[in-house]
């Protein structure tokens, strides 16, 4: 019954981000871009780098609780996907809807793919994946593109 309902509220909101309607919370980011190839090798300066604390929030921006931990290329189908880590950084429960560019070595954006989190308490974390559905070949980068956060009930 839990899953069904989180599967409802993920499908409403994604139905309220993409009409445009309902209280919405969202942010343009230049958050963590992150280089990937095909190879399983990690990238220099990726994610296993990066601190694990998020810088702090301020306001009602999102985009401060979402980083890529993880941009792959998967070697077979050549579809990108990514692990995004989300923290509720707000002071109540909230779910989270994350849009994930995937761009080529030219800057091309070949595919993208959202993330989602429902109904996470204040300060919890949850790493969620991002799945692309075109093909990339050679050097990728992924990045967050957009951030929602509502307020869950």
């Amino acid at each position: 019954m839990a899953l069904l309902l989180s599967i409802l509220l993920a499908l409403g909101v994604l139905i309220a981000v993409m009409t445009g309607g309902g209280p919405l919370s969202t942010a343009r980011s230049k958050p963590s871009t992150v280089d990937a190839t095909k190879s399983e090798a990690p990238v220099p300066g990726d994610a296993s780098d990066a601190p694990t604390e998020l810088p702090a929030l301020e306001g009602t921006d999102a985009s401060g609780d979402v980083r890529i931990t993880r941009c792959e290329v998967d070697s077979l189908t050549e579809w990108p996907d990514a692990d995004v880590e989300i923290v509720n950084r707000s002071d109540t429960q909230a779910s989270y809807i994350v849009s994930v560019e995937f761009v080529d070595g030219e800057g091309t954006r070949r595919a993208s793919g959202l993330a989602t989190a429902t109904d996470l308490a204040a300060g919890q974390k949850s790493v969620q994946k991002a799945q692309g559905l075109g093909k990339v070949p050679g050097k990728m980068t992924c990045k967050v593109s957009k951030v929602t956060r509502l307020p869950s009930s």
